[in-house]
């Protein structure tokens, strides 16, 4: 589908009807193509925090294996 940026104004239902319809919308000004509106895809998959890459990378260090202890000590500095 195509509209032009008064189309875009007017007909927006329209559009966004096209776009639940999984249509790609190609938007113009003046005659030239300027965008591309797409519809967005959900993330089907679920991630757990075991796949992200920053979980357990302190698992090899020894002065966080009590996570309470450690943030004890780092705050002992702070106490007046």
């Amino acid at each position: 589908m195509e509209v032009s940026a008064l189309d875009l104004r007017t007909k927006l239902a329209d559009i966004l009807a096209a776009i639940e319809r999984n249509q790609t919308v190609v938007l113009t000004y003046r005659g030239k193509r300027k965008a591309l509106i797409v519809p967005f895809e959900e993330q089907k998959t679920q991630v757990s925090a075991g796949d992200l890459p920053a979980f357990g990378m302190w698992a090899d260090r020894d002065d966080f294996k009590d996570p309470v202890a450690a943030l004890r000590k780092m705050r002992e500095s702070r106490r007046f």
